[in-house]
């Protein structure tokens, strides 16, 4: 089985989720063919645009007027993955994997674990300190919020709290995985103060950049340290699998 990886530069987000339904197709026809893939990864950069899933409620999170989205350049699509709204734009590294689950033995819950802990261990390649939250799915940082001037949102207390530096969302259709993660790294943030990001009040929202100033790295080295630690992680997953099912046949 194979894992490709597939760059597609900056995309409005219809245009890549055309590419997302595509590559799926066609991980799912080869399944049972000579050559089955283990999935691609798609690598993308959206314009700006707010995802609302058809979850009850999800486009309540919309705080901004329509017309002043407009002016803002900010586009709205629906969308089908899971999770609630959040916000993609220029400097936030989108990654879409779309695996087959089945054939790397990956339950949902392990999927997205997985995706998390290659995001934590990318970000703490960069020096930042990354972390789950219990309470809700992504990837979360420390900050103190009384001293914290570029984090979008504002906490419920003035004590630490944890900031998303990076959302996550997916679907899976039998057994296959769409959609995936987005993580900020030299993102505007001020975008997201025109929704309630994943419908979670009074979560700041940060990027690396607002992190680490002017030593935060660029989208090509995310990318490429997020590329490889995911290549790893799916690696093996893969090879566990194969040991596994050779064990019990």
């Amino acid at each position: 089985m194979s894992l490709e990886v597939v760059d597609l530069g900056r995309l409005p987000y219809a245009d890549a989720y055309a590419v997302q339904t595509a590559t799926l197709d066609r991980v799912l026809a080869s399944r049972d063919s000579a050559s089955p893939l283990t999935g691609v990864i798609l690598t993308v950069e959206h314009d700006p645009v707010i995802t609302v899933s058809r979850r009850a409620g999800a486009a309540d999170h919309i705080i901004t007027s329509r017309d002043t989205l407009a002016q803002m350049g900010i586009a709205v699509e629906e969308t089908d993955r899971g999770g609630d709204i959040t916000y993609h734009g220029p400097g936030q590294q989108v990654v879409y994997p779309i695996l087959d689950l089945n054939a790397l033995n990956l339950g949902l819950h392990a999927y997205m674990r997985l995706l998390e802990q290659a995001v934590i261990d990318t970000c703490t390649e960069f020096g930042v300190p990354a972390q789950r939250d219990a309470s809700a799915t992504g990837v979360w940082v420390p900050i103190d919020p009384r001293s914290s001037r570029t984090v979008a949102g504002e906490s419920e207390s003035n004590s630490p709290t944890l900031a998303k530096v990076c959302a996550m969302g997916v679907r899976v259709r039998r057994w296959i995985s769409m959609h995936g993660l987005a993580i900020n790294v030299r993102t505007d943030l001020r975008h997201f103060a025109t929704i309630v990001p994943c419908g979670l009040h009074g979560r700041p929202v940060c990027s690396l950049e607002s992190l680490l100033g002017a030593g935060a790295p660029t989208l090509p080295e995310v990318r490429s340290v997020l590329v490889r630690t995911l290549q790893g992680s799916i690696e093996r997953q893969r090879e566990h699998t194969v040991a596994e099912r050779a064990r019990r046949a």
